[in-house]
């Protein structure tokens, strides 16, 4: 993970405030100008206004052992984000030990003196999966518990501080070693794995902190010894060096007294040592080709850049943001619209402590020259460093910039929620509130500024990367290390020297954790337009903003009524251009509101979704109007969106999780039922080549129209404001006189057929297995919830009886999981685990019998019962603590015909199931009869293994 300054956060955000939880009383009152249709304002609200609505107020204690804790409090849901910052990255790690830092971090999940396993408590207790993450500059570990769960939390964090050693051993170490490996064979092989390491080797010279990647080389990662790991939590892991902040459901005083409590007898350690590390000016242009199996040419600009608290960084951001970030971007108008050269283009700042990486990249057209796409790129890049931005961009940018801060209100802990935005600002500037000199800093820039910025940093030499199709020219398994393999001697593996026992501490108990509420979920209203299309709608003022769906009864399903991919390519050139708007007109537009509008399509719906700052509510939704209910369907915006859309066909097939996923669908149902398109609703090369405007025209008029379309709305509004603003937008928009389409979900399927379906992909380190089968039930089947409690023991989650198996005692992958869909026909069980190539048939075997021992031979056992029901009872509030997941509930329940409070029943719902409930799930849904595997890996490696299994093999080629 990395830290962004805000310019470069527009679709994450940095964090939340509570002052914007408090709307302003008039218009809590009802008493706001979009009440009277005479009084609605089209205008953006003012950027300071925008401004000076983000906050985080907190306090701040040391304790004497040197641990800062930072608490904010925020109310509305009774949950804690607990956010814990080390101050130790991948840049502190020695020569020979690339990776450690981040290897180190999943040590710390292997359990500690006092906790054997530190999720088992936590996952039963209602936290949110607990999670880590390693950079060059930190290491962090965050939960979301319940309140009644935060001295639970707290005693567990400060046990692996205090009292981590004498429980790691040499097989904990071993295993996650194999983890650790088999993450870094899943990144490096998919499509331009590899470009990261390239980049890194090309900005710094050898021995640069920032060189090596944290998931270091292979040969390191085996040379790693108990040795290291006792060095480096002395060295590193005091309390000293540590920033905790707790955010949500609890005051400064109760916090103190907790942290106090837990975490005031470790002793202060010695502090980590400080990094020299300045940005690099390369000598001269440096140009490296890759080759490697992908479908496209991607072009790489890259320099190394100002750390995030130099003056330019602000500047610096915001400039790449409007070279390649924005919708309305220099690079997309003039590469991806304009000439056409280009089926993405993006740039952006990765900003660090002490460096920054500043990154532009190109995706060439297919059938474009090569040098003329780069000399366009490199010309637009000059043209932005000669003028710099207009007075709009830098406004559009800044807008976007605030808007991605409220969008994040909402959450407490997490990676990206206000406990790591108070950390980071603390830890790398000094400053908790650091986020609001950094939007002041945004706020206040002129595009002499900026300019400015841009001629300093990205006129010096570049390091240009071009990432060719071809086969692979180099092996992941090799890169990543400190960068001298070819001249020196790569390190002893790990010798595994029985280590010294070390003395342990005092037996502490797991403190017990408090009752937890009843779940509030938000009252859901009904209304209907003036036409008769209804809105649903969930009040939440937690921030002043709202998201706003409309859904379609269309969906991937809808495709197998017209042509495979024909609902993406329709809903994708929506905002290509209206009757009265181009493409980067509605860009803009939306960028001056600080709005966003997103259309997609799932398996039963297709939807336009629009996340609006409330003052600017009434001119996002006329955007949206225009957009959903105008579109032009221009042949040249056709023709653009097919050449993207084409593009992501190639870019999933070469990717081999993308490709597994696409394949078991037309597996499982047959390519002419609703539900056996590819995964990815993306369709055929074939058929969408086929496709023109008459296609989507028809195929807008059939699906998207008025009496097919329900609304959704949660956030800052009413709903005697939000039905004003929706009749006014969409209250005269009249149906067609044909009837509407039916989609024939409840065909049946084919009649199951085992067997392993190989797709060859040479020199792959992993293999991709995706499996399945069609269950007798379908979504709109009541009272299956023991079903997903059932599939939540075998395979979905961290502690599901597969990946417990398959990753951290086999350590033959990074993970796996299972899940049971539920849409409004036939649901489906599917298995996906990504393992290393040599594991490939022993893996599918353990998958077989894992789920044949279901319940078989071992049922539910109590404490997974305890963990699944009373488990996620607690965790229902982390369930629904944003808007975005109060939409995605409602929208579900309106799909699948359930009642509109059925998240509020499910804590009874869940007392009720007990082990007989689910051991019987697991009996009729979850056996393997019937399974048709997709594996997507070597050939030459893989095929032996399979054939040892005792199951049909077909060999398929890439479609």
């Amino acid at each position: 993970m990395r830290r962004l300054i805000p310019a470069s956060l527009l679709a994450l955000g940095l964090g939340a405030c509570a002052a914007a939880s408090q709307a302003p009383a008039n218009w809590q009152n009802g008493d706001h100008p979009l009440l009277s249709a005479k009084r609605i304002s089209v205008d953006p609200a003012p950027l300071a206004d925008l401004v000076k609505a983000v906050d985080i107020p907190f306090e701040q204690f040391t304790l004497p052992n040197g641990l800062t804790t930072v608490v904010h409090t925020d109310r509305k849901s009774p949950i804690v984000g607990v956010t814990i910052y080390y101050r130790v990255g991948s840049k502190s790690e020695p020569r020979g030990r690339t990776g450690f830092a981040h290897l180190f971090e999943h040590l710390m999940f292997g359990g500690s003196e006092n906790v054997p396993n530190f999720d088992i408590p936590l996952e039963g207790a209602g936290s949110t999966p607990t999670n880590g993450s390693t950079s060059y500059d930190r290491t962090n570990y965050v939960e979301t518990v319940p309140t009644g769960a935060l001295d639970l939390a707290l005693m567990m964090e400060s046990d692996r501080m205090g009292h981590l050693l004498g429980a790691v051993t040499q097989d904990k170490l071993d295993k996650q070693r194999g983890v650790v490996q088999n993450e870094k064979r899943q990144s490096d092989n998919e499509p331009y794995g590899l470009a990261d390491y390239a980049i890194g080797e090309g900005l710094f010279p050898v021995g640069h902190p920032y060189r090596h990647s944290a998931i270091g080389s292979m040969a390191d990662l085996d040379a790693a010894s108990i040795a290291d790991v006792r060095q480096w939590f002395t060295g590193n892991y005091g309390p000293n060096n540590v920033v905790v902040v707790l955010s949500g459901d609890v005051d400064a005083a109760t916090a103190r007294a907790k942290v106090e409590r837990w975490f005031g007898a470790i002793p202060r350690g010695g502090a980590v040592a400080k990094v020299t590390a300045e940005p690099v000016t390369l000598p001269a242009l440096v140009r490296r080709t890759m080759s490697d199996a992908v479908p496209q040419v991607r072009i790489y600009r890259t320099w190394s850049g100002p750390g995030l608290n130099h003056p330019d960084a602000p500047a610096l951001a915001i400039g790449m943001n409007v070279l390649g970030g924005l919708a309305s971007s220099r690079l997309d108008n003039a590469l991806v619209r304009g000439k056409e050269l280009a089926t993405r283009v993006s740039a952006n700042v990765q900003q660090y402590e002490q460096v920054s990486v500043i990154q532009v990249e190109m995706d060439v057209k297919d059938g474009v020259d090569q040098g003329l796409a780069e000399a366009a790129l490199d010309a637009e890049i000059a043209r932005l460093i000669a003028e710099g931005p207009n007075a709009d961009e830098l406004l559009r940018s800044a807008t976007g910039a605030v808007a991605g801060q409220i969008a994040a209100l909402e959450q407490v802990g997490g990676f990206g929620g206000k406990g790591a935005t108070l950390a980071e600002g603390l830890l790398y500037s000094g400053d908790p509130a650091q986020y609001r000199k950094d939007l002041a800093a945004i706020a206040a820039l002129t595009p002499d500024q900026v300019r400015g910025a841009l001629q300093h940093w990205i006129t010096r030499p570049v390091f240009a990367l071009a990432v060719v199709p071809g086969t692979r020219s180099e092996r992941g398994e090799s890169l990543g290390g400190w960068g001298d393999e070819a001249s020196s001697p790569a390190p002893k593996p790990d010798p595994k020297r029985p280590a010294p026992r070390l003395a342990t501490g005092p037996k502490r108990a797991l403190p017990p954790v408090d009752p937890v509420g009843a779940l509030t979920f938000p009252v859901v209203e009904r209304a209907s337009l003036a036409n008769g299309v209804p809105i649903v709608l969930a009040r939440r003022t937690a921030v002043p903003g709202a998201v706003i769906s409309l859904t379609f009864d269309a969906g991937i399903a809808a495709d197998a009524q017209d042509t495979p991919g024909t609902q993406s390519l329709m809903m994708a050139v929506l905002d290509e251009g209206t009757e009265q708007l181009s493409a980067v007109q509605i860009a803009e537009k939306q960028e001056r509101l600080g709005a966003s509008i997103s259309a997609g399509t799932g398996l039963d719906t297709s939807s336009v979704t629009l996340f609006s700052l409330t003052p600017n509510l009434a001119p996002a939704l006329d955007l949206l109007a225009e957009v959903v209910r105008s579109p032009a369907f221009r042949a040249e915006d056709v023709a653009r969106a097919k050449a993207q859309q084409l593009a992501d066909i190639d870019q999933s097939l070469s990717s081999p999780s993308g490709l597994a996923a696409r394949s078991i669908w037309p597996l499982l149902f047959g390519p002419q039922h609703p539900y056996g398109q590819p995964g990815d609703g993306l369709g055929t090369r074939a058929a969408v080549s086929e496709l023109g405007p008459d296609q989507l025209r028809a195929a807008h008029a059939k699906w998207l129209r008025p009496d097919a379309m329900t609304i959704t709305v949660v956030g800052d509004v009413t709903m005697a404001q939000a039905k004003l603003l929706l009749d006014r937008a969409f209250g005269s928009w009249a149906a067609p006189a044909s009837a509407r389409p039916v989609k024939p979900v409840d065909q049946p399927a084919p009649a199951p057929r085992e067997r392993i379906v190989l797709i060859d992909r040479p020199g792959s380190p992993q293999s991709v297995i995706v499996a399945g089968r069609v269950l007798p039930v379908s979504g709109r089947d009541p009272n299956l919830e023991a079903l997903d409690l059932a599939n939540e023991i075998l395979g979905n989650g961290f502690l599901s009886r597969l990946n417990l198996d398959l990753r951290e005692d086999k350590s033959w992958s990074y993970g796996v999981r299972s899940r049971v869909r539920a849409p409004l026909g036939a649901r489906s069980f599917t298995i996906t685990a990504p393992v290393q190539s040599d594991r490939t048939g022993d893996s599918i075997a353990l998958i077989l019998a894992q789920m044949r021992a279901f319940p078989a031979t071992r049922g539910v056992e109590p404490g997974e019962l305890l963990r699944v029901t009373d488990g996620n009872i607690r965790g229902l509030p982390n369930d629904f603590e944003t808007n975005f997941q109060i939409l995605g509930a409602i929208s579900s329940n309106l799909i699948l015909g359930r009642p509109l409070d059925y998240q509020a029943t499910l804590p009874a719902r869940y007392r009720a199931i007990d082990a007989a409930a689910i051991n019987a799930m697991a009996r009729l849904y979850l056996q393997p009869q019937g399974l048709v595997f997709v594996v997507v890996g070597d050939r030459t490696l893989v095929e032996p293994q399979l054939k040892k299994l005792g199951l049909p093999i077909e060999i398929a080629a890439v479609q």
